[in-house]
């Protein structure tokens, strides 16, 4: 019965998260938009806190099956931006800055939660707040990745003046390539939980996405929870 209930203040508690972390960043990328002179995204209905607003069906299965996804883009019009390329940069950044900055504001409330007692509450409460920081820095790193649909593609547009022959391949084909890489992600984490051994460690090598995530997300997630340590 206690393991039954762990799982469930688990799945609880990433759920929420995950709603609160997706909500911020595609709010972060609509205000942006927005502020930049595009009212694209308001007449969208994308510039609103309501996760309903922002929530892509394939993206959050993802989430929940390999442990990262993404949300419904926001539509934008580059043209409607008194600075077209400084607009179009500024927006692509928007989520992984908001995610960054609420993963800075997050861990400290996860120290804070960490330090009660009181029962399942301040388990659950634990769990949530460990999850928004997690769940920030994760979409930081996996959002900066430059293949479409994902942010660091909309930075590589915006930066990009030439549109050559291997850009409009990525432009084509990018998506498939994200999605091969979760399902690889994906295949070798069942493998290592399931067979273990000497051979998790081939199957770790063999998952290029994983690598990826697990060193550079420790790496950029270091500052925050080295200055919050001088504190706590």
């Amino acid at each position: 019965m206690q393991g039954f209930l762990e799982y469930t203040f688990y799945l609880l508690a990433s759920f929420l998260a995950v709603t609160v972390v997706l909500t911020l960043h595609e709010f972060a990328h609509a205000f942006v938009a927005y502020k930049c002179g595009d009212f694209t995204p308001k007449a969208n209905g994308r510039l609103s806190l309501n996760p309903l607003r922002h929530f892509d069906v394939l993206g959050l299965c993802l989430f929940a099956v390999a442990g990262f996804g993404w949300a419904k883009p926001v539509p934008i019009n580059p043209n409607n931006f008194r600075h077209y390329r400084r607009g179009l940069a500024m927006t692509a950044l928007a989520g992984v800055v908001m995610n960054y900055l609420t993963a800075f504001l997050f861990y400290p409330l996860f120290l804070l939660a960490a330090g009660l007692s009181g029962g399942w509450g301040a388990v659950l409460l634990t769990d949530f707040t460990y999850y928004l920081f997690a769940y920030s820095v994760s979409f930081f790193v996996f959002n900066l990745i430059p293949l479409p649909p994902l942010d660091g593609w909309r930075v590589a547009e915006a930066v990009n003046k030439k549109r050559g022959r291997a850009f409009r391949w990525m432009q084509r084909n990018g998506y498939y390539i994200l999605i091969a890489l979760i399902a690889l992600h994906f295949v070798m984490s069942l493998l290592q939980r399931y067979l273990g051994g000497a051979g998790s460690v081939i199957f770790t090598y063999c998952d290029p996405l994983g690598l990826l995530l697990r060193y550079v997300v420790e790496y950029v997630s270091w500052p925050i929870r080295a200055l919050w340590g001088l504190i706590f």
